[in-house]
C-alpha cells in the first residue's frame, strides 16, 4: 500500500490495524466492513476454505484475523472469537430479529486452512442462529460474511435493555 499524500509504500504498524508512512508520517486506518474487520491486505500463507484463494491479514477490534478479500469470510483462533464476541455484543446496540439459516448449509464441507482436515459444521450455539464452522484440531473457526454481525446484533440478555427501550 501507498501513501495517498506522497506515494511512498506505507508500513503496517506490528500489532495495530493501521498503516504509517515512514516518510511523511501519514496515517492510515482502513474502514471496518459490516462485520467490524479491518483488512490490513497482507498476505498469508493460508487458503481461504470457501474459493481457495489466499487469505490476508485483518483485525477485528485489534485483534489478529485472517480474511478472504473474494468472499469476505473470516478465519478467527477461538479464544480470539471467544473474547471478540463477549466484548462486542456488549458494545452493539442495535439488535436485530433473529434470521434462519439454510440447512445445507450444514452439508458444505470445508478444509481447515491450517490442517487441511475437515472442519465440523454445526449450528452455533451462541445468538446469532448460524452455521459455524471450526477446527477442533487448530483451534480455529471460520465464519462467512455477514455471519459475525448475526451474532453481534442477535436479540439476547445483552440487548435486553435496547430490546425493551431502555438504556
Amino acid at each position: 500500500m501507498n501513501c495517498e499524500n506522497c506515494g511512498a509504500p506505507m508500513r503496517l504498524v506490528r500489532n495495530h490495524d493501521y498503516y504509517v508512512c515512514d516518510y511523511c508520517g501519514t496515517f492510515h486506518h482502513p474502514d471496518p466492513n459490516r462485520d467490524g474487520v479491518r483488512v490490513l491486505g497482507e498476505s498469508s500463507d493460508s487458503e481461504c476454505p470457501v474459493c481457495q484463494l489466499m487469505l490476508v491479514t485483518a483485525a477485528l477490534d485489534r485483534n489478529p484475523v485472517l480474511y478472504c478479500p473474494n468472499c469476505r469470510g473470516i478465519l478467527i483462533h477461538q479464544a480470539i472469537f471467544v473474547f471478540c464476541l463477549d466484548y462486542l455484543r456488549k458494545r452493539s446496540k442495535t439488535p436485530t430479529p433473529p434470521q434462519r439459516f439454510d440447512p445445507k448449509e450444514l452439508e458444505r464441507p470445508l478444509r481447515c486452512p491450517r490442517c487441511h482436515r475437515d472442519m465440523n459444521t454445526h449450528p452455533y450455539g451462541g445468538p446469532g442462529n448460524i452455521v459455524i464452522d471450526n477446527c477442533y484440531t487448530c483451534s480455529l473457526v471460520w465464519l462467512d460474511y455477514g455471519e459475525l454481525n448475526r451474532i453481534l446484533t442477535a436479540p439476547g440478555e445483552d440487548h435486553l435493555g435496547d430490546l425493551m427501550g431502555e438504556e
